[in-house]
């Protein structure tokens, strides 16, 4: 958790998980008997820090607010990080809009992701130091701040060897491309898969880890001025094949499928009618994975797709799978550790980002709700 000073639970669309995951401000209206508090017996004094709180939900460029935020004692079991940068992530917009699956109570500290230093270690921590990097194990930890203190079982280290903005964004999006690649279909050298939004954070994942992996993509963007730039971008990384959402709807498609064999699976960020056109192009049997929906338009199945070719239509949220996990860290540890790998040897890069400072984060929040947006607004700290 990344708290200022109690903690809280997040509240779901069904109830509240009794797991301490965010952070709680001066407001004892938000203590929860299900949540253990961190003990303060030990530890440095109390201190303030940076953080960008909303008070409610909203447009995120208006809600939120740049404050100081106690930092409590470090507990037995504690450490105390200094945040490093954060990426701002659409959870994150939609958390602060009050439109995403989980909500923190209010006040809130926005931010799912990032990357700390620690600073600091309780007089029972075993697997942490000072110096170690660190990334959240859950959402909704409250990362838009320079400091906090957490609980040794919520984070979970990173070599301090790769690049720093590799490390902000590792937690979400690499992740979500690492899983739906591995946990949906067996995929072999050769085989193909097609993605939309392959311009995203995950999209840029799914390119480069399938491109390790011997996989070939088929990455559907849409049109835009600077097309050629960012196709040319794309293929750099790794991508097979890099089309326009028009060209799934027209008989070139044919031509492409010469070349490479029909996609296995599919993976859909965007919903409505890209989704259907990505089921048209699926092997018999195979799977569409639905990761977003940044259309915000439902997922029409063809019942031909359903009854001729018994495609798949599955869903995958990253969130919920670290949770289905927590009880086993080594399935995560393993995960993160193949992802460092590749970002070690150069085969899995951080996606396009502007650094903002952490003053100026309205701009960095307006520009990360402007559509067609190119680069990740990350918040230097």
């Amino acid at each position: 958790m990344w708290l200022p000073l109690h903690t809280l639970c997040l509240r779901s669309r069904t109830g509240c998980r009794g797991s301490v995951v965010a952070a709680l401000l001066q407001c004892p209206r938000h203590r929860h008997a299900n949540v253990s508090p961190f003990s303060h017996s030990a530890g440095r004094s109390a201190q303030a820090c940076k953080a960008l709180l909303y008070r409610t939900h909203g447009d995120p460029s208006r809600v939120v607010q740049l404050e100081d935020v106690d930092i409590p004692p470090v507990g037995a079991k504690d450490v105390l990080v200094k945040v490093l940068a954060a990426p701002v992530n659409p959870s994150d917009m939609n958390m602060i809009q009050g439109t995403y699956a989980i909500l923190p109570d209010l006040p809130a500290v926005g931010g799912n992701e990032g990357v700390a230093q620690v600073i600091e270690v309780g007089s029972q921590v075993k697997s942490l130091k000072a110096g170690d990097w660190v990334i959240p194990k859950d959402a909704g930890l409250g990362t838009w701040r320079t400091e906090a203190v957490l609980a040794e079982d919520d984070v979970i280290s990173l070599p301090n060897d790769i690049p720093l903005l590799s490390a902000a964004t590792l937690g979400v999006n690499p992740c979500t491309a690492f899983r739906m690649l591995s946990d949906f279909e067996d995929l072999k050298p050769g085989d193909s898969v097609i993605q939309n939004a392959a311009n995203s954070g995950v999209g840029q994942a799914v390119i480069q880890i399938a491109a390790a992996r011997g996989i070939n993509t088929i990455n559907v963007i849409r049109d835009r001025p600077e097309f050629t730039q960012l196709s040319d971008r794309l293929m750099a990384m790794g991508a097979s094949h890099v089309i326009k959402e028009e060209t799934l709807r027209r008989p070139e498609i044919k031509e492409l499928f010469k070349t490479c064999p029909k996609p296995k699976l599919a993976l859909n960020g965007v919903g409505g009618k890209s989704a259907t056109e990505l089921l048209r192009h699926l092997q018999v049997g195979g799977s569409m994975v639905t990761y977003g929906g940044m259309s915000k338009q439902p997922v029409t199945v063809p019942v031909s797709a359903l009854i001729f070719k018994d495609v798949k239509v599955r869903g995958f949220w990253v969130t919920q799978w670290k949770r289905d996990h927590s009880h086993d860290g080594r399935v995560f540890r393993t995960m993160l550790d193949e992802l460092c790998s590749l970002i070690q040897q150069g085969k899995l890069t951080a996606p396009a980002c502007t650094e903002v400072g952490l003053q100026e984060y309205r701009k960095a929040l307006d520009t990360a709700m402007q559509p067609f947006t190119s680069t990740k607004q990350v918040l230097i700290m």
